[in-house]
C-alpha cells in the first residue's frame, strides 16, 4: 500500500494533523476500520456511526496498529505516545482524502463503473481482461464499493499497480458523485440502467440521472462507456469526453458466440475471447468490459480467466444429482429476468426457481413481482418457491406448482423434500432476504 510514504505525508494527504508520533515514520501497509481485524502495521481509522469507532483506537494500537486516524475527542487521550495519531474533524472525509491522494501517487489508469445490475461481475471480467493483457490490475474485493469500501480498496493498491477497476455502488442521488470525486476515473462505465432503488429515487429517469453522475464528473478528455440502447443516458452525455457505446447497435458488440468463443467487433477490430461461461447476461457484461478495456487503450484477446465474486451465479452440485445456481447476492427485475432466462435455457429434468423478495422497488413493487412470476410461467419453470411476504406476489400469475415460505430455513426444508436427481435450482433474491442460508453459504 502506502508504505513508501511517511506519517507526515499521511496526515497531510488526509487533511488531518499529526498530534503524536514521528512524522518521518514509514507509512502503514493498509487502512482498516474494524479494530477486531487489525493486523500489525495497519492504520486504524475510527469512523463515526451507530457505534463510534474512535473509542476502539486504543485497543487497535494495543493490537499492533501502526497508528490511528480519529476525531479530536479520541485523539487527545492517545497523544504523547510513540505511535502516529492523526486528528481529523471528520475521519471518513479524511479517509477519502487519503485514498484520493494515494490514487494520484500510484498514477494507475482508473475505470470507475456502476450499473443497476451486473456491475460486480463486469468488474471481475474487466479486471481479468486487463490482467490477461499483462497489466498489473487492482480491483475491489467482493462488495467494497461504498463511500467507505472504495477508499479502503484504493488504499490496498500497491505502488506498481498499472490499472484500477473500481466498482461504485449507490442507493440515492449524490453517492456516485462522491465516489467519482475520490476515484477520479479516466474511464466511466455504466453497465445498464433499470428499476432499482425506486423507494429513494422514485423513477427510472432518476436512477439514470444518479448513475450518470459518473459521466458528469469525469475530467475533460476522459472516456465514458455506455449501453447503445439506453436513451435515458443520452441527456447526460458530454461533448468534451469520448463516448464508446456497447451492445446491439453499438461500437463494441458481440458478433457470435460458439463453442465457448466470443467474437466481438470493437470499432472494426475483431476480438476473440475464450470463455468458461455462457450466460447471456455475462456475455453482455463481457462486451461492456471489452469496451472499457478499449477505452483504456487495451485490446483484450485469448482466454478469460475470471473468478466471479461470491454468491453471483455460483454453480453448486448437491447430493443426489441436484444442481443449484447460487445467485443470491442481490436481485432486481432486470437481473431476475436474466437469471430465469438462463435457467430455462439450461438442460434439466425439472427447473425450480427459489425466489426471494426484490427490495427497494417502491410503490410498484407488487407489479414487478407479479411480472417476474408471469415470466417464470412463460419460460416453463416447473416449481416456484417464494421466500418472504412480498415474494408471495411472484405466485400470483404462476399457475404451476408453487410453495410460499417465510424464511430461508423453511425454503431449504421444502427444497430438500422436493428436489430430485437431474433438477436445476435457481436461488435468487435481494441480499436482505439471506437466501445464502438455503445452501449454507457463509458469506
Amino acid at each position: 500500500m502506502i508504505s513508501r510514504r511517511t506519517a507526515g505525508w499521511i496526515a497531510a494527504a488526509s487533511g488531518g494533523r499529526l498530534v503524536s508520533g514521528d512524522p518521518d515514520q514509514p507509512a502503514p501497509k493498509r487502512a482498516a476500520i474494524d479494530s477486531r481485524e487489525i493486523e500489525p502495521g495497519d492504520l486504524f481509522v475510527g469512523l463515526r456511526g451507530q457505534v463510534d469507532g474512535g473509542q476502539f483506537a486504543a485497543a487497535a494500537l494495543e493490537a499492533g496498529a501502526w497508528g490511528a486516524l480519529v476525531d479530536p475527542a479520541h485523539a487527545a487521550p492517545l497523544s504523547g505516545g510513540d505511535r502516529p495519531v492523526i486528528q481529523a474533524e471528520d475521519p471518513l472525509a479524511a479517509l477519502q482524502n487519503l485514498a484520493r491522494g494515494w490514487r494520484r501517487e500510484v498514477g494507475a489508469r482508473v475505470v470507475g463503473l456502476t450499473g443497476s445490475t451486473g456491475k460486480t461481475s463486469t468488474k471481475d471480467l474487466l479486471a481479468a481482461l486487463l490482467r490477461g493483457a499483462g497489466l498489473e490490475t487492482h480491483a475491489n474485493r467482493e462488495n467494497l464499493n461504498t463511500e467507505i469500501g472504495l477508499p479502503l480498496t484504493i488504499l490496498e493498491a500497491d505502488e506498481g499497480v498499472e490499472a484500477m477497476v473500481l466498482e461504485m455502488a449507490m442507493r440515492g442521488a449524490g453517492q456516485i458523485a462522491e465516489l467519482t470525486a475520490i476515484a477520479e476515473p479516466d474511464v466511466g462505465l455504466i453497465v445498464n440502467v433499470g428499476p432499482v432503488h425506486l423507494e429513494l429515487l422514485g423513477t427510472i429517469e432518476a436512477v439514470a440521472a444518479a448513475k450518470a453522475e459518473l459521466i458528469h464528473d469525469l475530467r475533460p478528455g476522459a472516456a465514458c462507456v455506455v449501453p447503445a440502447a439506453e436513451p435515458l443516458l443520452e441527456p447526460h452525455l458530454r461533448d468534451d469526453i469520448e463516448t464508446i457505446t456497447f451492445g446491439e447497435g453499438g461500437e463494441v458488440r458481440l458478433e457470435s458466440f460458439e463453442n465457448g468463443v466470443a467474437r466481438i467487433d470493437a470499432r472494426g477490430t475483431q476480438i476473440e475471447l475464450e470463455l468458461s461461461y455462457s450466460e447471456p447476461h455475462n456475455l453482455s457484461n463481457t462486451v461492456a468490459a471489452t469496451a472499457a478495456a478499449i477505452a483504456l487503450g487495451v485490446t483484450p484477446s485469448g482466454r478469460v480467466d475470471v473468478r466471479f465474486s461470491s454468491l453471483r451465479g455460483q454453480v453448486v452440485e448437491l447430493g443426489g444429482g441436484v444442481t443449484v445456481v447460487n445467485d443470491c447476492y442481490n436481485a432486481n427485475p432486470m437481473s431476475m429476468r436474466a437469471a430465469l432466462d438462463h435457467l430455462a435455457a439450461t438442460p434439466a429434468e425439472r427447473r425450480i426457481a427459489l425466489l426471494g423478495t426484490m427490495a427497494e422497488l417502491g410503490p410498484d413493487g407488487e407489479r414487478y413481482h407479479r411480472d417476474i412470476g408471469r415470466r417464470a410461467a412463460e419460460l416453463g419453470v416447473d416449481v416456484l418457491i417464494t421466500v418472504g411476504e412480498e415474494a408471495v406476489r411472484f405466485g400470483d400469475e404462476f399457475d404451476g406448482e408453487k410453495h410460499a415460505v417465510a424464511t430461508p430455513e423453511e425454503a431449504r426444508a421444502i427444497l430438500e423434500e422436493l428436489a430430485m436427481p437431474g433438477d436445476r435450482v435457481l436461488i435468487k433474491g435481494s441480499r436482505s432476504v439471506g437466501l445464502e442460508r438455503v445452501v449454507g453459504a457463509s458469506k
